[in-house]
């Protein structure tokens, strides 16, 4: 599956649109990630549990989205984009959106 977050592929011609697709993921941290995040928020500085616990919500979103675009026999996604919120107040939860148009695309045949 072709993944893009421009709107064309080199060397592809879209053939189909499928339409738009997503993956949406709300994740929130664990308690371990939460203790963590919590004293990093008082010293300062990266707060590795909640970059991994983000990485995580972003991943599956993207498999999500994939899984989508596969179900209507897409076989490439066009301008994929992320977008992120928080869902429930003061950071317990985040909503993850993977979302883009699915396509069908064939290789361009060459000029002659």
């Amino acid at each position: 599956m072709f993944v893009t977050t421009t709107f064309t592929i080199e060397g592809y011609k879209i053939i189909g649109y499928k339409g738009i697709v997503r993956g949406i993921i709300v994740r929130s941290p664990t308690l371990i990630q939460g203790f963590v995040g919590g004293l990093k928020n008082i010293i300062g500085g990266r707060i590795g549990a909640y970059t991994e616990m983000c990485e995580q919500a972003r991943s599956q979103a993207f498999d999500l989205l994939c899984q989508h675009a596969e179900a209507l026999g897409a076989n490439a996604i066009i301008g994929m984009r992320y977008d992120a919120s928080e869902v429930v107040s003061k950071g317990s939860a985040t909503e993850v959106l993977c979302y883009g148009t699915a396509v069908v695309v064939a290789p361009d045949s060459p000029k002659p």
